[in-house]
């Protein structure tokens, strides 16, 4: 497998970071139906406030130093961690490259996590089951919670759990 690092992004990264955004609202749309702004970009704003508000990380994951996905933690200052977006790109995706950075992410933040998606992501409903059993064992819960400001969508997914309590495992 390549070296997967994950790395916290700094200003510097601004530009990299805003372009795998912008992938991951495209990889996004399929599910919330989300049409991009007049000058083609979804909301672009987001990562600008990741980078620069306390109680939010913005992590680089890179593939043999090259850019391949994008993780922003919220909640720092809080009891439980969200994960509340991650992408890799997809010429990276099903060779374990998603899991070894999320397990690299959460490693960083100790305490609960959060994490959502919505259920017609088929991928991601695997993935993340997938990462709360590795990171977690069978302590961990799923519910259905309404989408803040989005009644016309399907509830999220949410899983929850305490890799803490759960099992441990070497990255």
């Amino acid at each position: 497998m390549p070296e997967v690092s994950v790395r916290l992004a700094d200003a510097a990264d601004s530009p990299v970071v805003k372009r795998l955004w912008l992938m991951f609202r495209h990889d996004l749309s399929e599910f919330d139906e989300a049409l991009p702004d007049i000058d083609g970009t979804f909301y672009a704003d987001r990562p600008d406030i990741v980078l620069t508000d306390t109680d939010w990380a913005a992590y680089l994951v890179t593939i043999d130093a090259r850019p391949a996905g994008l993780a922003f933690v919220r909640g720092l200052a809080g009891p439980k961690r969200v994960l509340n977006s991650f992408f890799v790109v997809r010429g990276a995706r099903r060779a374990g490259i998603g899991l070894n950075a999320a397990q690299q992410v959460m490693a960083r933040h100790h305490g609960p996590w959060e994490i959502a998606f919505q259920d017609a992501n088929v991928g991601a409903v695997h993935f993340w089951r997938r990462v709360a059993r590795e990171v977690a064992g069978d302590a961990w819960t799923e519910e259905r919670r309404p989408v803040s400001r989005r009644p016309d969508l399907p509830p999220d997914v949410w899983i929850s759990f305490d890799p803490a309590q759960g099992i441990s495992r070497e990255i």
